[in-house]
């Protein structure tokens, strides 16, 4: 599993205070499962939840919160994206301490796809996939449709409003 370490590596590089106090970030990961089709191959996808847990932190929650979200926005967007997977999905608990210091903990749902590949050779070869990325929509510009070089339409394309999911389209490959 990749993306624990990855949101540690973001996190302390984020947050001075845990830059500085890196063991006051905890990660514990719990009711981990693997999930495979066997159709065809042995790729699979594990699904766990992750516990953060920042002991002694007496910084404001901010801090935190928002470099998280920009990580969960490249790393399991969908939590951020879709309205009903990400209603309940990152929560926190608070356990107030003595000298404005708390205990923060922070549980999120992740997945993570790993993709099995045989070689020419019979050997397997591991590979983690990357999450789909959002791109800015097309810039706006003025369009021209042609057919048997006669112009037949014509337009200029509104600005851009949002983002879009690159969804490349993968190519034949065969799993194993």
């Amino acid at each position: 599993m990749n993306k624990p370490e990855s949101l540690r590596a973001h996190l302390l590089a984020a947050v001075p205070e845990l830059r500085h106090n890196p063991d006051r970030l905890l990660i514990v990961i719990d009711q981990g499962r693997l999930r495979a089709t066997a159709a065809p191959g042995l790729s699979f996808e594990y699904s766990y939840t992750l516990n953060l847990i920042f002991t002694d932190y007496a910084g404001h929650p901010d801090a935190i919160a928002i470099p998280l979200l920009a990580w969960l926005l490249v790393n399991q967007s969908e939590l951020l994206v879709n309205p009903k997977r990400g209603e309940d999905a990152i929560q926190f608990e608070v356990d107030p301490l003595a000298n404005d210091k708390v205990d923060l903990a922070i549980t999120l749902p992740l997945t993570e796809r790993v993709i099995v590949r045989k070689q020419a050779d019979g050997t397997l070869q591991v590979t983690h996939a990357g999450e789909p990325q959002y791109t800015e929509h097309l810039e706006s510009t003025h369009l021209e449709v042609y057919a048997d070089g006669e112009l037949i339409a014509e337009w200029d394309t509104p600005a851009p409003t949002g983002v879009a999911l690159e969804t490349p389209h993968p190519g034949p490959t065969r799993y194993v």
